[in-house]
């Protein structure tokens, strides 16, 4: 080895054999934090928020508090450990990757990445084997990248798209329309529209979309709810869109719009707040003038409209039928309704309807299956795929002969397939070339038993030529919240942490969608605690079978998982040697006076509920840091653009954290900029942001840069 070589290697190990801090002999010193004298009261309890300066993000003091955070996280991550980290994760991300495509007309519609660039970009094709041309290219709309293509709607013959860009991280988007076959934008152009769906007339006169109201039109906060479906005819300005369907009655539902491939039916679908209980309402989608009739009413069960063919509507639904069902309804008077596909073993997680056959996608202990079925229920085969993970998407319309959809895995990056349903057949229309060799390393499933004696799955992902010695650092991340499932899924930055020794932890909590509604009903409102107990189980379970001690073991968690970690760490500080807390919903008294938290009461409850209060103060990040505990090395991250989960509640905890300390581990926070909840967010900010938590995570718990464990073994 030349003698320059040797000499940078000793360098990038001298900087990663920091003592593990739990060990280190001097606390760190923070940038103070005034505490305030806020005190609420809730049904007659007080309740001291000395932190609440903080929630004022463009507040001179808060900025003064970030920038001086923000310099004492980057002085502890930066170094040659940190360079070696992000020089290797630019090499992990740096793989080509195509989205799933949607077909109308001869043309083909899909995003792809070269690797590295900030945003990908949007294509067309003409034919299934034709050359692609740039319709979209995000990343020439903003300087740093940040401006994201976050909806996109085809019309019929593929002639026009309509597409939502949405700026710095933000939820919030703006709709243009672009001409296909120029790619050239017309004059259209929507304004205040977040999460929106968007859905066009069979004739390309014009689209019906989701929006909700224009600042200043509502009380402030408000603009964040009530929202409305409108029509938009092309060429009109804004202001002469018509209003279809709102409800005033109800600040907190969320809508959607589909039309059937027929052009005929607009079926809307009003979500209780982030909820997937559902009312469905059907009108003719050539009259944008007329009035929504009911399909499904009462927020009683889930109801997601997979398609329709003729006059008969098929849904997805848990109404009787936790693990999900198939049933349909007839129009023009919509029937009592059919049940098709009778509820199974395993959870129904998606469906649609290709070639005039029902695609359903079943979850088997957290991983994707992919059925056939006839439109009257019967069994008609199945679609193979290539291991154990997760179908990410599905496309096609009911009368095309094809059907693609998305597969991926732990160590199988995202990929894009095409079933031929006359040849019965699947090829790939976009492999993802991996940057690691997926051979080299090992996934399993385990059980293991909760507090309550539940049992749990987890996945856990390491080399296969790892000996497991009971002192291997483990990162075990979960989230449990939102009936979401956690299945496997390509990160090329777990292979920083697999390659240095690591194991790699996936945890199915209860309150996640794995096992169906019940399994999500086990760890809401007042069950909350069910999810916690969970993922403590699952470190006690690691530490149990000589996977590692708690002193090597990491967790973590982002948005409702950051509530999860956040949780957990101060319940069982000694059970952890690390935290990564991204974007945590921290504050469960004041999380929904922001934003768009009010959509979260239907999983959580609300502290100004007399009975929901009580439970919700019990676990709060926030209220539940306790004076002189020596707590993990932690690294709290959120951003100032974060307009889904408030900045304002991870700086509090990062404070509390902070002030409350007992021990001499580091208490961070990263707070980020033009970056918000993650959606959306580029490349370079995510090598960036990955960089900052492996440089913190390897010198918290003193792993070696340098060396992977094949060269140590």
């Amino acid at each position: 080895m030349p003698l320059a070589a040797v000499l940078v290697l000793i360098a990038l190990l001298a900087a990663c054999s920091s003592p593990n801090p739990s060990q280190m002999q001097t606390p760190m010193q923070y940038p103070p934090a005034e505490k305030g004298p806020v005190v609420d009261t809730y049904h007659g309890t007080k309740v001291p928020d000395p932190y609440r300066w903080l929630e004022d993000a463009n507040a001179p003091e808060t900025v003064k508090w970030v920038e001086a955070q923000n310099r004492l996280t980057q002085q502890f991550v930066d170094g040659p450990a940190r360079g070696a980290v992000k020089k290797r994760l630019t090499e992990l991300y740096n793989y080509p990757r195509t989205g799933i495509p949607t077909k109308r007309g001869n043309r083909y519609f899909f995003t792809h990445n070269t690797g590295l660039q900030p945003q990908s970009v949007l294509y067309v094709q003409e034919g299934l084997k034709g050359t692609r041309r740039v319709l979209l290219d995000p990343n020439t709309l903003t300087a740093d990248g940040t401006a994201a293509l976050t909806a996109l709607a085809v019309n019929d013959p593929g002639t026009l798209i309509a597409y939502g860009i949405s700026k710095s991280g933000s939820d919030r988007q703006e709709i243009y329309v672009r001409d296909v076959a120029t790619g050239a934008d017309r004059p259209d152009h929507i304004r205040w529209a977040k999460f929106t769906s968007i859905s066009w007339l069979k004739d390309n006169s014009g689209f019906y979309y989701t929006r909700f109201p224009e600042p200043g039109k509502v009380p402030p906060g408000d603009e964040n709810y009530f929202g409305t479906v409108y029509f938009h005819r092309l060429g009109d300005d804004q202001a002469k869109d018509v209003l279809v369907y709102e409800r005033p009655d109800d600040r907190e539902i969320v809508m959607g719009t589909s039309i059937t491939d027929d052009g005929r039916t607009l079926v809307i679908s009003a979500f209780k707040g982030s909820s997937d209980k559902t009312e469905v309402f059907w009108m003719d989608a050539t009259k944008p003038a007329s009035k929504p009739s009911p399909i499904f009413t009462g927020f009683k069960a889930s109801y997601q409209f997979a398609d329709a063919v003729g006059t008969r509507l098929f849904f997805q639904t848990d109404e009787n039928a936790p693990l999900g069902r198939i049933i349909a309804v007839d129009l023009p008077r919509p029937t009592t309704p059919v049940e098709i596909v009778p509820e199974g073993t395993d959870k129904l997680n998606a469906s649609g309807i290709v070639n005039e056959t029902l695609l359903l996608s079943y979850l088997h202990n957290a991983s994707s299956q992919l059925k056939l079925h006839s439109l009257d229920g019967k069994p008609v085969g199945e679609i193979s795929l290539p291991a154990i993970g997760s179908v990410t998407g599905l496309s096609g319309r009911t009368k095309d002969t094809e059907l693609f959809y998305g597969f991926t895995s732990f160590t199988y990056p995202p990929a894009s397939y095409r079933y031929d349903f006359t040849l019965k057949a699947v090829d790939e229309f976009a492999k993802s070339p991996a940057t690691i060799d997926p051979a080299a390393y090992e996934t399993k499933q385990v059980w293991y038993p909760s507090k309550d004696g539940t049992k749990i799955s987890m996945f856990l992902v390491h080399r296969k030529d790892l000996a497991l010695d009971g002192n291997r650092p483990v990162l075990l991340t979960g989230y449990g919240g939102f009936n979401i499932s956690l299945t496997p899924a390509f990160n090329p930055a777990n292979f920083v942490w697999l390659d240095h020794g690591g194991v790699y932890a996936v945890t199915n909590l209860r309150g996640g969608g794995e096992y169906g509604e019940a399994w999500h009903q086990a760890g809401m409102f007042e069950k909350k605690q069910t999810v916690f107990d969970d993922f403590i189980a699952a470190a006690e379970w690691l530490i149990a079978n000589k996977y590692t001690r708690p002193q090597r073991l990491a967790i973590e968690g982002g948005s409702n998982g950051g509530l999860l970690v956040g949780a957990v760490m101060v319940q069982r500080p000694e059970l952890f040697g690390a935290v990564v807390c991204r974007v945590p919903v921290a504050d469960m008294l004041r999380y929904d006076k922001f934003t768009v938290g009010r959509f979260w009461i239907s999983e959580y409850g609300t502290a100004d509920d007399p009975k929901q209060f009580p439970y919700l103060i019990k676990y709060s990040p926030l209220h539940n840091v306790k004076d002189g505990v020596a707590y993990p090395a932690t690294l709290t991250t959120t951003a100032d653009t974060d307009d889904r989960v408030a900045p304002g509640m991870a700086k509090k905890f990062a404070a509390r954290l902070q002030a409350a300390h007992g021990g001499p581990a580091p208490l961070l926070i990263r707070v980020e900029t033009k970056a918000g909840h993650g959606a959306g967010k580029p490349i370079t900010k995510i090598i960036d942001e990955e960089a900052d938590i492996y440089a913190f995570l390897f010198r918290v718990l003193s792993i070696e840069i340098g060396q992977t464990e094949r060269t140590r073994n």
